[in-house]
C-alpha cells in the first residue's frame, strides 16, 4: 500500500508546476488532444479497436504489477519489451498503412474548421426507399434461384474490403442488384457493399467465417456473410442459389429463411437503431458543452 501512495503523491505533486505554465504548453496541449482525438476516430473506424482494448488491460496488468512490486512479471515486461513494440507495429501494419494513406489525403485545416455546414447528413444509415428496394431485389432473385451477397455498412467502414472490388458508387435499386448477380454477367461474383443509398463497389471479397457450430450443408456465400459480420458491425443479406431462401447475417449470427415482412423489419431496426445512436451522441456532446461551460473537464 506505500507503494500506492508514493505513487499517488508524486502524480499529484506535479500539479504545482501549474502555475509556471506558458502559451505554448497550451497550445502543446492542444496539439496532442487533437492527434489523440483523430488516433480515437481512426482506431474506432478499424478492426483495431479490439486489439486496441486487448493492449490496454495488458497495460493496466503491468501497472499492478507495477504497483504490488511483482518482480519476476516486471523483469519479463522489460526483457520482452522491444520485441512487444516491433510485435504491435507488425499487427497493425495494415491499419497503420491505412491511416497514413489517409493523413495524406485529408484536408486537415477544413476539417479542423468546418466553414461549411449548408450539408447535413441523413437521418438514418439508409433511407426507407433503399430498404424496400433491397427487400424487393432479394425476394425477387431468390423467386429465381440468383445467388447474392449483399453487405450493409454501418458504423464500421469497410474500405478494405470494398477495395477488393470494382467501385460503382451507384444510387441503390432493386434492377442494379438484380442486374450485378445475374448469372454470367462479369460483377455477379462476390459481394456488394451498400454505404447509406449507394452501391459502393461489387464483386468484393470477403472473410470467411471459422465457426464450426455453422450448418455443414451452408456454402462459401453463408460463410463470407457470417464472416463479415464477425468482424464488423454490418448486416448481410444472403440469397441461396440452391434453394433461393433469404437470410440474413449480423453479429456473426445467421437467421435462415427470413420472410420479406421479417426482412424489412429488420432493415427498420437498424434504421432506428442509427437514428437513435445519433441523438445519443448529440446529447453526449450537448451536455460535454454544458459542462465545459461550467469546469473544463471534458
Amino acid at each position: 500500500m506505500g507503494k500506492i501512495f508514493d505513487f499517488a503523491e508524486n502524480y499529484f505533486s506535479a500539479f504545482s508546476s501549474l502555475a509556471t505554465i506558458r502559451w505554448n504548453d497550451i497550445i502543446e496541449i492542444l496539439l496532442i488532444a487533437v492527434f489523440v482525438y483523430q488516433f480515437m476516430l481512426w482506431i474506432r473506424n478499424t478492426r483495431a479497436y479490439s486489439l486496441l482494448k486487448g493492449i490496454l488491460i495488458v497495460f493496466v496488468f503491468i501497472f499492478l504489477a507495477y504497483l504490488f512490486q511483482m518482480n519476476t512479471i516486471l523483469w519479463l515486461v522489460y526483457t520482452a519489451g522491444g520485441y512487444a513494440i516491433t510485435a504491435v507495429l507488425v499487427i497493425f501494419q495494415p491499419e497503420l498503412r491505412k491511416a497514413l494513406e489517409e493523413l495524406g489525403h485529408k484536408k486537415i485545416v477544413s476539417t479542423l474548421i468546418p466553414f461549411d455546414n449548408s450539408k447535413k447528413e441523413p437521418e438514418g444509415r439508409f433511407s426507407d426507399r433503399t430498404a424496400n428496394e433491397i427487400v424487393r431485389a432479394s425476394f425477387e432473385m431468390g423467386a429465381v434461384k440468383t445467388g447474392a451477397l449483399i453487405v450493409i455498412e454501418e458504423e464500421t467502414v469497410l474500405n478494405e474490403y470494398a477495395r477488393t472490388g470494382i467501385y460503382l458508387d451507384s444510387l441503390v435499386s432493386s434492377q442494379l442488384l438484380i442486374n450485378i448477380f445475374e448469372h454470367n454477367t462479369p460483377l455477379h461474383d462476390g459481394a456488394v457493399i451498400i454505404r447509406g443509398d449507394r452501391v459502393v463497389a461489387a464483386t468484393c471479397y470477403l472473410p470467411l467465417s471459422d465457426n464450426l457450430d455453422l450448418n455443414k450443408n451452408l456454402g462459401t456465400r453463408h460463410r463470407a456473410g457470417v464472416g463479415i459480420s464477425e468482424v464488423s458491425d454490418s448486416l448481410t443479406i444472403i440469397v441461396s442459389e440452391e434453394t433461393g431462401r433469404v437470410s440474413v447475417a449480423s453479429n456473426g449470427k445467421l437467421q435462415v429463411g427470413v420472410t420479406k415482412d421479417e426482412l424489412k423489419k429488420i432493415l427498420e431496426e437498424e434504421q432506428n437503431k442509427t437514428k437513435q445512436e445519433k441523438q445519443k451522441v448529440k446529447r453526449k456532446l450537448w451536455k460535454g458543452l454544458v459542462k465545459n461551460e461550467e469546469k473544463s473537464n471534458e
